[in-house]
């Protein structure tokens, strides 16, 4: 698994890009729908040419209930985590190496969702190499 870029000198650096963001006012048949939120993801990974490796998910039940699911990508992951009775859901994508691009997964995911607002956030997680 080489995620790396080659560097000027053959020196390499990880390319770590991560988007996360809050989601608000969602419909809560969406959040509580546990089979349509799985689906979106693996979907969501596929627009964003990300390789799942694995995924996995559980329903919350409860007052605070919802969803959640983790999907572990060969580049990182994907989270997604639902509180049905507050319209709301967190969103972690994290990919590394210059292939895969969390911002066509974060796209994708927005489009099913349909937040009513959302607040995201991007991190340059890449490394620089050291001489």
């Amino acid at each position: 698994m080489d995620l790396g870029v080659k560097e000027e000198g053959s020196l390499e650096r990880i390319v770590g890009k991560h988007v996360y963001a809050n989601l608000y006012g969602i419909d809560p048949k969406i959040l509580d729908d546990e089979e349509l939120l799985r689906k979106t993801v693996i979907e969501a990974i596929n627009e964003a040419g990300a390789t799942l490796l694995e995924i996995k998910s559980w329903k919350i039940p409860g007052d605070k209930g919802g969803v959640s699911i983790i999907a572990i990508v060969l580049e990182s992951h994907v989270a997604l985590h639902t509180w049905t009775k507050y319209r709301y859901a967190t969103l972690d994508i994290y990919t590394c190496g210059e292939k895969a691009d969390p911002w066509k997964a974060f796209n994708y995911i927005l489009k099913v969702l349909k937040p009513k607002y959302y607040t995201v956030n991007y991190a340059d997680r890449s490394s620089i190499p050291i001489a």
